[in-house]
């Protein structure tokens, strides 16, 4: 178990995963405790001074010309945690809950929000002592900032609300004091410092976008089987044809496709069987090639997005101003987990119509649905049904949310992203296509052993030597659902992607 230590200006996609994945302890650093302490002190200077401060010594939203005094100030911020604590749906994934924590902790270590260290690090032990709040998925507007669910993640560190402790849903109150964590009270802009932000969207995004740079490797790899189930045409591939287009996403797709297929006895070159190949296999590195360069857009934005404030009002302890503005507005976030969503889908869409090749005989030279004896067997005919239903659905779910709005707080939030959603569809988005990359390696690997298995390339035979380990070739009718979750499970667990790297040697994706 790694420890990961928070700067507000350092985390990785990396360290969140092993934080959310493998739950590893998280630390503030020195340099983080003293931002916020001095953060913290110019928020109680507003108070005592009776300063007019947005969320401070103001009321919310269309309220933020109603003066709070000092007395009430306490009572407005649990006020403000119980009332906004209204999310909808099944609760989200301990992952994500985790990345909504790791991500307010860093957000607030910044020093720019003027929540209390010991508050901060109430969440920093709920997270090391695995007290997961229980927030409901929907919700929220993703402006201002995630209110609802960040909400319910609050709920708990107050006493109230649910939570996840060893196994079992709790009142919030039993799994803090099981966990041996006090419950806090909140005082002067803590409440809103906690849940005006992007963590969850961005927690749902970010998990979705370290799957989604995974999954590209295991498309390609996917896509060089089947290139050798069909003796695919590789003068496509040759480095000229690219270098006059040169995106670096395509250049590096089809770089990598020679280096799986290297030494191949199963491709073919340009009129050898056929002059050239169907869309699906002569233009992988054009349509992989451009996923991968959006996905790589994402990963800046999400990168940028991790280590920034999205707080209101923010605290700038270097000019003693507290400044009310809108960085909380997830927009960012919403149109690039809607390209993440859509550069995905598309993996899908040309795997799909790589196993419809390999599945329909008039196209492959292999026996209908890959099965020897078709009609009493009816192979891999179902396969293609199952991928087809997830690609289409992929089409639906791939419809941008960060194009809608609505407003809300009478008209003061007149503009919102609907960030959330963006990025709760791109996590459904990559779910669906790890599927369907599964299925096309299985049906790749048949291929190759219908057409005679005459040797395959330095990274597709580790790749198929893996499969064939978990799955035996189909020669009668079996229950497939169960091969495809084995071959979906060597992408989930990075053993497909690890066999070919270890067993290929120079091969980059």
């Amino acid at each position: 178990m790694n420890k990961v230590i928070i700067t507000g200006n350092t985390l990785t996609l990396e360290e969140i995963a092993g934080v959310c994945r493998r739950y590893d302890i998280v630390e503030i650093s020195e340099s983080a405790k003293d931002k916020i302490l001095k953060s913290r002190k110019i928020v109680d200077d507003f108070v005592n001074n009776g300063d007019v401060v947005y969320g401070i010594t103001t009321g919310f939203g269309k309220f933020s010309d109603v003066t709070i005094s000092k007395d009430e100030s306490k009572l407005l911020q649990r006020n403000l945690i119980v009332t906004h604590a209204v999310g909808a749906g099944k609760p989200f994934d301990t992952e994500v809950v985790r990345g909504i924590m790791l991500l307010r902790i860093n957000n607030l270590a910044k020093g720019y929000s003027g929540a209390r260290l010991e508050t901060i690090q109430t969440m920093v032990d709920m997270l090391n002592k695995k007290v997961h709040p229980i927030v409901p998925q929907k919700g929220s507007l993703g402006s201002s900032g995630d209110l609802a669910p960040l909400a319910h993640v609050v709920l708990p560190m107050i006493g109230l609300g649910k939570a996840e402790y060893n196994g079992k849903d709790l009142s919030g109150s039993q799994a803090m004091e099981k966990a041996g964590i006090p419950v806090i009270e909140l005082t002067s802009k803590e409440g809103l410092a906690l849940i005006n932000g992007t963590q969850a969207m961005t927690s749902v995004g970010a998990i979705a976008l370290y799957d989604a740079l995974n999954l590209v490797k295991a498309a390609d790899i996917a896509a060089a089987l089947s290139f050798e189930a069909h003796n695919g045409v590789i003068d496509a591939l040759d480095h000229k044809v690219h270098d006059v287009r040169p995106h670096k996403g395509q250049i590096d797709t089809a770089k990598i496709l020679l280096q799986l297929l290297k030494g191949s006895e199963m491709t073919t070159r340009q009129g050898e069987i056929r002059v050239q190949d169907a869309y699906s296999l002569r233009c992988v590195p054009q349509v992989h090639g451009a996923s991968k360069d959006a996905i790589n857009y994402v990963k800046e934005q999400v990168e940028i997005e991790i280590n920034s404030v999205t707080d209101n009002p923010i605290i700038f302890p270097e000019t003693l101003e507290g400044i009310s503005g809108g960085n909380f507005h997830g927009q960012p976030m919403a149109l690039s987990f809607d390209f993440l969503g859509i550069a995905l889908s598309e993996l899908a869409n040309i795997s799909e119509r790589r196993i419809e090749r390999l599945v329909n005989s008039s196209l492959s030279g292999l026996p209908p649905f890959l099965v020897e004896h078709g009609g009493l067997n009816s192979g891999f005919m179902i396969v293609q049904y199952s991928a087809a239903s997830l690609v289409s659905e992929n089409k639906i779910l791939a419809h941008p949310a960060s194009v809608d709005s609505i407003p809300s707080s009478a008209n003061q939030e007149d503009h919102v992203s609907m960030g959330t959603t963006a990025a709760r569809k791109a996590r459904e988005i990559t779910e669906n296509v790890r599927r369907v990359l599964a299925m096309e390696i299985m049906c790749a690997c048949q291929g190759i052993d219908l057409k005679g298995n005459k040797g395959l390339g330095a990274g597709t035979f580790p790749a198929y030597n893996l499969v064939r380990s978990k799955v035996p070739m189909l020669k009668e009718d079996r229950p497939l659902y169960e091969d495809i979750n084995k071959c979906e499970n060597i992408i989930i667990n990075g053993k497909l992607i690890k066999a070919v790297e270890d067993s290929a040697g120079k091969i980059i994706f």
